[in-house]
């Protein structure tokens, strides 16, 4: 009974020795396998099996890009001003071999190189370029960086300055530099403004101007056409007038010759329109000779009744 339990206890125990020899290593990580100390292989993704007792894992290497964000570091600007900047980095392990026996501490050697090489750029820039050229110190520091981490097996991506920090009584002046600026800006908008409203009320004006005048040269044609049309209504009326007259006055002669008048009456009759006519606004009229004739025997006859 022993012996079984003793059986049973090796049998476990050589199971479990054969399952720490068989190792899986995941997507984007790579394994560092050391036998007796020495550097063996490295392991890429899948399945693979150490030899138990003289192989073991030094080291899981992650392969994806990483990101380290560095606290600000105090740096001195060529014109003397200090500052603190903080950093960003993104780098990527291109050889788990060389980041694993390269350094002793592969982040905190890029945090320390960063910094260097912070003050190096910065220390040929003055204040005002520091402030102006952030794509140009992120494209220095990413060169410098890069080439400093190959033997590391670190392939530095990206830089970025996350934040400039200059000392306060900078920070005060460039406050109040840019209040003025936008209190600048905000006079011009305000002035720009009010000369588009003057320019639009004048363009206004101008349009009323423009149509009132219109409007008085239509009312004006309109009341000339009203007057043109009751002149001519009012001459079509007396010459409708006049041709009834003379139409009534041929009428009336035409009817005394169809009733058989002779020459005494229709001198009398010429007679009578002349007496008509005598009593309007003429001051001359002309008698012809027979109806001053008919006249002197009217006067006669009336003279012969007189004497009987």
């Amino acid at each position: 009974m022993v012996a079984l339990i003793g059986v049973l206890v090796l049998l476990v125990i050589i199971l479990l020795v054969l399952a720490s020899c068989v190792k899986i290593v995941p997507q984007a990580n790579a394994v560092i396998v050391e036998r007796l100390g020495a550097y063996l292989a490295t392991w890429s993704v899948g399945l693979h099996i150490k030899m138990p007792f003289i192989d073991r894992v030094a080291k899981r290497v992650i392969l994806k890009e990483q990101v380290v964000d560095f606290p600000p570091q105090p740096v001195i600007t060529k014109d003397n001003v200090t500052m603190k900047i903080d950093t960003v980095v993104f780098f990527q392990i291109t050889d788990p071999k060389l980041y694993t026996y390269g350094v002793e501490n592969p982040i905190m050697a890029i945090e320390n190189l960063t910094a260097t090489t912070l003050r190096n750029i910065i220390g040929d820039l003055e204040l005002d370029q520091t402030l102006t050229s952030r794509e140009t110190i992120n494209t220095k520091m990413r060169s410098a960086l890069d080439v400093a981490t190959d033997p590391w097996g670190i392939k530095v991506n990206r830089v970025e300055l996350k934040n400039i920090i200059p000392p306060a009584a900078i920070q005060d002046a460039m406050e109040k530099q840019m209040k003025a600026e936008r209190e600048r800006r905000e006079s011009i908008l305000r002035a720009e403004g009010e000369k588009r409203s003057t320019i639009l009320v004048a363009e206004g004006k101008k349009q009323s101007a423009i149509l009132d005048a219109e409007a008085d040269k239509e009312s004006a044609i309109l009341r000339a056409e009203a007057e043109k049309e009751k002149r001519i209504r009012e001459a079509e009326g007396q010459a409708e007038a006049i041709i009834k007259i003379q139409q009534a006055t041929a009428d009336g002669i035409r009817f005394i010759k169809e009733a058989g008048a002779d020459d005494a009456v229709l001198q009398l009759k010429s007679l009578e329109a002349f007496a008509k006519a005598a009593d309007g606004k003429a001051t001359k009229i002309i008698i012809p000779s027979e109806i001053q004739g008919l006249a002197g025997l009217v006067r006669s006859v009336a003279e012969v009744a007189k004497e009987e």
